[in-house]
């Protein structure tokens, strides 16, 4: 009997660590990340010469992305999101036909608290709840007419997340996550606003971490 303790215990501790969540671990991800915003314009209602149904639309945009997760209990952590600039190409869509505006570069440090489900388990679901905080950076938009075009520099927003860790041995880990992000900014061209623009991204990510 005790040859057999030995043994099973001899073979945990040479066995590859399993990636579950313990209180004080620290989780870095890296993440392929598609930005894709999911747009409200009112550019028709401020500007009724370009038609009623005028609006602004935001492209979408793919970026890399590195997050750092630290767990305040074994199901509950906090994760800081963050992100190289997202570039997305501003168009305009008129009763007069589509003008490319320009690109708005938007950086979008975001802070969730999660509660995963199964942190001890393959496969751990998880869902979170925090605040996005936008930066606007290069957002020299111009109308076709040369005239200047500018959104707000600062703007926060809630966040809502779903996503699933995958554990795999020696503490690594595989990803999936998707965000929603709400957030709107005014848009003033010379100095008069003329849209109260709805951005509200949706934020599909997929990579790799590891605990530490």
């Amino acid at each position: 009997m005790k040859k057999t303790i030995l043994a099973v215990a001899l073979a945990a501790a040479l066995a590859p660590s399993f990636a579950v969540a313990e209180k004080g671990d620290i989780v870095v991800r890296l993440r392929a990340t598609q930005v894709s915003p999911d747009t409200d314009s009112s550019l028709g209602k401020y500007v009724p010469s370009l038609g009623a149904g005028a609006n602004l639309k935001v492209d979408d945009n793919t970026i890399p992305e590195i997050d750092f997760s630290y767990y305040l209990t074994k199901n509950i952590a906090a994760e800081l999101i963050l992100a190289v600039g997202t570039r997305h190409t501003v168009t305009a869509h008129t009763s007069a036909g589509n003008f490319d505006l320009g690109k708005v570069n938007l950086l979008p440090p975001t802070l969730l608290a999660q509660w995963h489900f199964n942190p001890d388990q393959t496969f751990d679901p998880y869902v979170g709840a925090g605040v996005s905080y936008i930066r606007a950076m290069d957002n020299g938009l111009t109308y076709p007419d040369g005239s200047p075009i500018r959104i707000d520099r600062n703007s926060w927003g809630p966040a809502l997340q779903a996503g699933l860790d995958w554990n795999l041995q020696d503490r690594w880990l595989l990803n999936v996550d998707v965000k929603k992000i709400w957030f709107d900014t005014d848009v003033k061209m010379n100095g008069t606003k003329i849209d109260k623009l709805d951005i509200d991204p949706w934020v599909v990510s997929v990579g790799f971490g590891k605990k530490f």
